[in-house]
């Protein structure tokens, strides 16, 4: 019994002397390393830009939503390595309604670029503008009050007179004037050379088809490319 615990003590002192040992190696790896400027820098965090918006945002009717813009932009930013992240946050159907009472949700999480996509289907339901630009603002100060230093940027839309010309002029109107109030990035009209144009949208008239969004990944890119730093 006496022989076995003197080969514990034993078994126990060189576990320490091991250790200490290693400790030690470590220790001088780490000096060595520092000495030689080749300790590895941590790596730092992705800057995450979010397209709020609806179904153009969230790139309906096609078969792989990394077709649509929000994704366009991704592959964009990857393949000149840049440090940002793209959040599709692009609901079919939202309104400037459901994007207010969602926004709180959403700002859960850190972003440093927001890109607002809301009101073509309030424009689509005739919902009167005053309350289009009291959501748009009302999502833009939540954003702003949580994330003061985030880079904003409206992405502006246009409706069919159908609705009258009075109000789609209304309409229209409303972004240059929210972009203006809070000095923020407009993309004038996010539909730029696509809106109209049969063969770049779905049968509905109102969706783009996949070559349609490259045309308006451009329309994104060309605004926010320069608040890439």
């Amino acid at each position: 019994m006496k022989y076995s615990l003197n080969i514990l003590k034993s078994f126990i002192l060189a576990l320490v002397l091991f250790s200490c040992g290693s400790d030690k190696k470590e220790q001088d790896e780490t000096s060595k390393d520092t000495l030689n400027g080749s300790v590895k820098e941590p790596v730092a965090r992705k800057k995450t830009i979010v397209f709020f918006g609806n179904s153009l945002t969230a790139a309906y009717g096609l078969d792989d939503p990394s077709q649509g813009f929000a994704g366009l932009i991704q592959k964009r930013i990857d393949s000149l390595k840049l440090n940002y992240k793209v959040i599709n946050a692009g609901v079919s159907g939202e309104t400037t309604s459901g994007g207010n009472s969602r926004i709180d949700w959403l700002l859960k999480q850190p972003l440093d670029i927001f890109v607002l996509e809301l009101g073509g289907n309030d424009g689509l339901r005739g919902i009167p503008v005053t309350e289009t630009r009291k959501n748009l603002q009302a999502i833009l100060d939540k954003v702003h009050a949580k994330y003061p230093d985030a880079k904003l940027v409206l992405a502006g839309m246009q409706i069919p007179p159908n609705m009258g010309q009075k109000y789609a002029s209304e309409f229209r109107a409303v972004y240059t004037e929210i972009a203006a109030k809070n000095e923020l990035t407009l993309i004038p009209f996010l539909l730029e050379g696509v809106g109209g144009e049969a063969k770049l949208n779905l049968p509905d008239g109102i969706h783009p088809t996949a070559e349609g969004h490259k045309i308006v990944a451009e329309n994104v890119w060309d605004k926010i490319k320069d608040l890439l730093t």
